[in-house]
């Protein structure tokens, strides 16, 4: 019989805690073997040790904040590795003691058993994208906090202006503003600097996109998803680079229930109790679909926008996206008339959206390079 080692691994920025749990050692037992430093040449030598004893080594560690490298440089040494999602580790409620060793012996007796969830790992390439979306969003988000900053100070000196936008009337109005004081014109004109300054920095992350995609593997993903109403250039980068390859779904649902937007359930026997959605997984993929998902409140059509991108589209695509808006603004129309949250309706039709998404994406991924 060939014997196997399931080694867990508690990795830490510094130091990686090891634990092995071999398929010939009792059910519930496993080996704490100590820490070692969070290094390429460490981790070699751990390899080599325990590849001494046994045929074949099974790694697993949590997803964290120490990335996929360690993954790949398992990988690379031939040897099996798991990224494990850490919300779906199994945890005992009465246990409330942690610490490294612990947690490493628990992983190892879990993998050993078949109890952990691998997250889905992206190539390099993947991941740089994925790098590069979320600067961008970062910098969107810090655009957002000096506006409001900028907006905040001139409402506590009595400067407001009713603006559906930062529109050129209003940086003109923002130009005409004085304050008596020195010290808040400076202010002020620092305000309104580090909007200007987001607001370049956002602009450039965006050519950077725009730039990168076309030689991107998934930029045929990226294209046919905007076939959909609601999804634009920059929402279907951002879909795509935070779902990665959609054809691991075996089934939508199983998407949505990634994306945390199916209803949250708490029955026992004959009582049935819902809530809200999950709002488990990826944060900005939902968001993304939300935001998108207001454009089903007016009727079916295509934008101008649109034809032209249709037109380079493969027909089955373009039907599968206009059925989507008939399905869905119907639908939208529908939940209001039966009154209906706005805000619940917009998450419902965000549910179906990503259905749709996903058998647009997965005809994509499905037909060979050449088609």
């Amino acid at each position: 019989m060939k014997s196997i080692a399931f080694v867990g691994l508690d990795v830490h920025k510094k130091t990686i805690a090891v634990a092995v749990a071999s398929n010939a050692t009792p059910r519930n037992g496993a080996e704490y073997r100590g820490e070692i430093l969070n290094e390429p040449g460490a981790v070699r030598k751990l390899c080599d040790r325990l590849k001494r004893e046994v045929d074949e080594l099974h790694f697993c560690y949590e997803a964290g904040p120490c990335g996929y490298e360690l993954h790949r440089q398992l990988l690379a040494l031939g040897h099996a590795c798991d990224v494990v999602a850490p919300s779906l580790i199994p945890v005992r409620t009465g246990d409330r003691v942690k610490t490294d060793r612990r947690d490493t012996i628990l992983l190892a007796r879990l993998h050993r058993a078949g109890e952990l969830t691998s997250v889905w790992v992206p190539d390099c390439a993947h991941e740089a994208m994925r790098d590069l979306v979320r600067a961008r969003d970062a910098a969107k988000q810090s655009l957002a906090r000096s506006r409001q900053h900028l907006k905040s100070f001139l409402l506590r000196h009595g400067r407001s202006r009713g603006s559906r936008g930062w529109t050129l009337k209003y940086r003109q109005w923002l130009s005409d503003q004085k304050f008596d004081h020195p010290a808040q014109q400076i202010v002020l004109q620092d305000h309104i600097d580090a909007v200007s300054d987001a607001e370049v920095r956002v602009k450039r992350f965006d050519d950077q996109i725009a730039a990168f995609v076309p030689d991107w593997g998934l930029a045929p993903v990226v294209a046919a998803l905007q076939a959909m109403r609601g999804i634009g250039f920059l929402c279907a980068v951002t879909l795509v680079s935070e779902i990665g390859d959609f054809t691991r779904f075996a089934h939508p649902r199983q998407l949505m229930a990634y994306l945390g937007l199916v209803p949250s359930e708490s029955s026992s026997g004959p009582r049935t109790r819902r809530a809200g959605i999950t709002k488990a997984g990826n944060s900005r993929a939902r968001r993304i679909l939300v935001e998108g998902a207001w454009t089903y409140r007016m009727n079916s059509r295509v934008g101008r926008h649109k034809v032209k991108l249709l037109d380079t589209l493969p027909k089955m695509v373009c039907d599968i996206a206009w059925k989507a808006q008939i399905r869905l603004c119907a639908k939208y129309r529908k939940l209001l008339a039966r009154g209906a949250n706005a805000k619940v309706v917009s998450v419902a039709i965000a549910r179906e959206m990503i259905g749709f998404a996903w058998a647009i994406a997965c005809h994509v991924q499905a037909r060979p390079a050449s088609a």
